[in-house]
């Protein structure tokens, strides 16, 4: 049985624009940068070489607590939930994608709060990456980290100036702030990634390659804990993505030159046949992910999506179907769905490249950049990005030129024999490939954590391999 609260929170989809909010972090930031002249020059970096913007990495701030009233003000809430420092509270914006806010309980005296370099009169600021030891070493840091390598968290200093600090850190399957008191948790992600890594994607039945794969995320989940396990498999599927795509791996070289991996991460876009998205949803649900927003567009465009979020790992899922008329009203993500009449533009890229939780890979995967500063410093790397598909001042969205790829014969025939494509789509396909994945360019502005789903509808249509042009 679904409960109320379950149900009222599948349902929503009007995520608010939090301008006031974002101004008061921001703020913030740029008062921080004034005093910690170290992350300035990053930030200028992050942008001449990358991109990106400052607020899309930032994992926290940590304020005076005279800052408490503002803070609440500025619509967040207190996590007691979250494990802290001693003399820290954590708070979240919980209807806003900003990052979170740490306070002290009180001041101690002159000095203020008994934590290292924080004063009641500043803050300090910490950046997400995917690797501290590749973030020490593309800044020329000598440091010794606080945690060991691979546990849940770690964080190292990079600069104190003006009583602030400048900090990186470093998470696995793990929403607090406080480091491991040892090794734990770092064989099991090993093991758990290297078992995802090498798992087998190609069966001749989908449904035998639903199966393994779930009874392979049983045993990770066994291994090494549910967020744990969900972390490994993403930054795997991640890797799998990039392999097969030319403008992840520029982008991901030109993140690494800073050290910081993919931890601008927005969203990972899941591609499912009609039979098998249920298996998928239930795949994600063993991660730790819950339902958010459910997409549909209508009975005309063809498509339905269920959005689903981890919120110890900060990770959001959007997985695509194709829909028939009359079937938007239902809950397709608990519903199996028959095989279909026909394609849209979803079925039939599973249809030549394979479901993207087994053999095709993620679609796409979304990062949050600086939007204008991205698609012109790509396209100095050779790098061309479609027409933007959204366009609106909170929510700029683009897909690079798509990656084509081969397509079995065997995929071909089979659709062809069931009367799916046509003999010249078939011939088009054999011959000339079809696209298969993308790198997509986000910008956010007022904390909005939504999406757009009439957007949505324009580029799906703008992808069906059948209107991309003959290689």
């Amino acid at each position: 049985m679904i409960s109320p609260a379950t149900l009222a929170r599948e349902k929503r989809f009007d995520w608010p624009l939090c301008h006031e909010s974002e101004a008061y972090v921001l703020r913030q930031v740029h008062a921080f940068q004034q005093k910690n002249p170290t992350a300035a020059v990053f930030s200028r970096r992050l942008a001449e070489e990358t991109g990106n913007q400052l607020l899309d990495w930032i994992d926290h701030l940590i304020l005076s607590p005279a800052e408490e009233q503002r803070v609440r003000a500025a619509g967040y809430t207190e996590d007691p939930s979250v494990a802290t420092p001693d003399g820290l509270r954590c708070f979240w914006h919980p209807e806003a994608m900003l990052p979170r806010l740490l306070l002290a309980a009180q001041a101690h005296g002159r000095h203020g709060p008994r934590h290292p370099g924080v004063a009641p009169e500043c803050l300090a600021l910490a950046v997400r990456c995917d690797s501290i030891s590749d973030f020490l070493v593309a800044h020329g840091l000598e440091r010794e980290p606080e945690g060991a390598p691979l546990t849940r968290y770690r964080q190292a200093m990079v600069s104190e100036s003006n009583g602030t600090r400048f900090c990186a850190v470093e998470r696995h399957g793990y929403a607090g702030f406080v480091p491991a008191a040892s090794t734990e948790g770092a064989s099991q992600l090993l093991e758990a990634t290297e078992l995802w890594r090498t798992r087998r994607r190609v069966f001749a039945e989908d449904g035998d390659g639903f199966r393994a794969a779930h009874e392979l995320l049983d045993r990770l989940v066994a291994l090494a804990g549910r967020d744990l396990a969900c972390h490994a498999v993403f930054a795997v599927e991640r890797e799998f993505w990039q392999r097969r795509n030319r403008a992840a791996r520029v982008q991901k070289a030109r993140q690494d030159r800073l050290g910081l991996g993919w931890a601008n991460h927005d969203h990972h876009t899941f591609r499912s046949s009609r039979p098998h998205f249920v298996d998928l949803m239930k795949a994600l649900e063993k991660l730790g992910f819950e339902r958010r927003e459910r997409y549909h567009a209508g009975a005309q465009a063809g498509w339905g999506a269920q959005i689903l979020e981890q919120p110890v790992e900060g990770l959001t899922a959007f997985c695509d179907v194709d829909l028939e008329q009359g079937e938007t009203e239902i809950d397709f993500s608990r519903q199996v769905l028959p095989a279909g009449r026909k394609l849209g533009t979803i079925g039939l890229w599973v249809g030549l490249h394979g479901e993207s939780f087994l053999d095709a890979g993620l679609h796409h995967l979304e990062c949050r950049f600086d939007y204008q500063l991205l698609r012109d410093q790509l396209a100095g790397e050779g790098v061309s990005t479609m027409q933007p598909f959204s366009d609106f001042e909170f929510l700029k969205q683009a897909f690079t030129e798509g990656e084509r790829w081969t397509v079995s014969p065997h995929r071909v025939e089979r659709l062809l024999a069931l009367g799916l494509i046509n003999e010249e789509q078939s011939r088009t396909f054999l011959t000339g490939g079809a696209i298969g994945s993308h790198l997509e360019n986000l910008q956010r502005k007022g904390g909005f954590k939504g999406f757009n789903q009439k957007s949505v509808s324009v580029i799906i249509q703008a992808t069906d391999p059948r209107l991309q042009p003959a290689h």
